[in-house]
């Protein structure tokens, strides 16, 4: 038989011609060259980057972490570390406040060494302290467990940023304690030279409690101010370890400078009561100082309606122009004509808590309650209200089509308000947020539907 030449083959098999086959077999040589130097010198997985070893060692080192060039593996063993760290001094703080309250608190009490009130004056709100330690707590141990289960050994997947804004409630527990803190010393010093018992009680429990590590008490209650110092310490750490690319680098970033800005603002507080010690100064800026100016704002916005910190949201907050329209034909003039003032405002919703134990990370109740409280610019060191809070229960809020740029808040048989802000869009989104639960509190909510003349009688009304 006669043998079939190659070319004849080829031209059977594909119907194309000797010259394009040969390109064809040449391309696809050129291609698995190409696929064998990518695999040679493939991408980091983190960075990008092409400096990995052509050879690896895939028996010592799991495909995942071939993937990575030195630089990263290095950057995810410091970001575990870190990690680690905080969990573990997390750990450590917590037990430090149990021998606080078990070794010392409870046999004080159950011994009568000290009355009810004079512990409270030393150990001041430790056991909140307890409370969210052990929640904050559970929660990261239980990010370290689930990433170990599912194979991520370098806890990737665990985001302490995400897990620390949710427990950002505990910042103003920490302030609590630490501007407590001079006093609970100078009553502990004064009641150990003033009672025999107790003197002889701390003396025996530093010298004889192997649990107390040869600390006396006054080391012990340094605890909580030595914690909330070290944590943007802890948070830098993990941030330096950690890619921009990483789903928690704004929220670590964020927790740093919410901690750093809460210290500042106990620093602040300290100086006014005429207190020597500071806590870890920080570096200032700008935003910072725009955050310790809000978060006095929220504490003295919660000590005015009596509202528990743990039941209330600040829904939204900033700066707002406000003028109060002698008449009602303030539209048809147009708002030109108003006197508008700055105003500091803020909006806070009381919600149900679902349990006693629900901390912020907790499943929200329904809203109880909602308000608006109006606080002048700073004036000799201090805020100001403007008038009681106004319960958004009692208000009438709405908008004209001609004068798009405000929004007007009517409080029954009382006060109307026009409220604007520089920007329109957020103005438009103040007006939406307040009239949300302007409707859901309202007494006249069912008949929502009917015109503000009609529901109220006030001499505001617009014709």
């Amino acid at each position: 038989a006669t043998r079939t030449k190659s070319a004849d083959v080829e031209r059977a098999d594909s119907g194309i011609g000797q010259m394009p086959a040969r390109k064809w077999r040449n391309r696809a040589s050129e291609t698995l060259s190409s696929l064998q130097a990518w695999e040679a010198h493939r991408p980091c997985t983190d960075c990008g980057e092409r400096d990995l070893p052509v050879e690896t060692d895939v028996q010592n080192c799991n495909q995942r972490r071939a993937d990575l060039c030195e630089k990263c593996r290095k950057r995810r063993t410091e970001r575990k570390e870190s990690v680690l760290e905080f969990v573990n001094t997390e750990a450590s703080y917590g037990e430090d406040l149990r021998i606080i309250k078990e070794e010392f608190y409870l046999p004080m009490q159950v011994a009568g060494l000290l009355s009810q009130e004079q512990l409270q004056g030393i150990f001041s709100n430790i056991q909140e302290l307890i409370d969210l330690n052990e929640n904050f707590l559970e929660i990261l141990q239980e990010e370290i467990d689930q990433a170990f289960d599912q194979g991520d050994d370098d806890l990737m997947t665990v985001c302490i940023g995400e897990i620390f804004l949710e427990f950002v409630n505990m910042l103003p527990a920490f302030q609590t304690y630490c501007l407590q803190q001079s006093s609970s010393v100078n009553m502990l010093n004064a009641l150990e030279k003033e009672k025999e018992l107790l003197r002889i009680f701390l003396n025996v429990s530093q010298n004889d409690n192997t649990a107390l590590r040869r600390m006396n008490l006054r080391s012990f209650l340094m605890a909580p101010l030595q914690r909330v110092t070290k944590y943007p310490l802890l948070l830098s750490r993990i941030i330096k370890a950690t890619t921009e690319y990483h789903p928690d680098h704004g929220s670590l970033r964020e927790a740093k400078s919410r901690i750093e800005s809460h210290l500042e603002h106990i620093n602040m507080k300290t100086k006014q009561e005429g207190n020597t010690w500071t806590l870890r100064s920080f570096r200032q800026d700008s935003k910072k100082k725009r955050e310790v100016i809000n978060i006095e704002m929220r504490e003295t916005a919660l000590k005015t309606v009596g509202w528990l910190r743990e039941e209330t949201r600040f829904v939204m907050e900033g700066s707002l122009q406000l003028a109060q329209p002698p008449d009602g034909q303030w539209v048809k003039k147009g708002s030109k004509t108003l006197k508008f003032q700055n105003m500091q405002v803020l909006l806070l919703v009381n919600m149900k808590r679902v349990s006693e134990s629900s901390l912020e990370s907790a499943e929200p109740g329904p809203v109880k309650d909602a308000v608006l409280v109006l606080i002048r610019d700073k004036n000799n060191g201090k805020f100001h209200l403007l008038r009681e809070p106004l319960r958004l229960s009692n208000c009438i809020v709405s908008t004209d089509p001609d004068c798009d740029d405000t929004f007007e808040l009517i409080e029954i048989r009382r006060e109307a308000f026009v409220f604007r802000d520089s920007d329109r869009a957020r103005t438009h989104h103040w007006f939406r947020q307040i009239r949300r639960y302007s409707r859901e509190l309202g007494s006249w909510k069912k008949r929502r539907n009917a015109l503000p003349n009609i529901m109220i009688s006030t001499p505001h009304t617009r014709p």
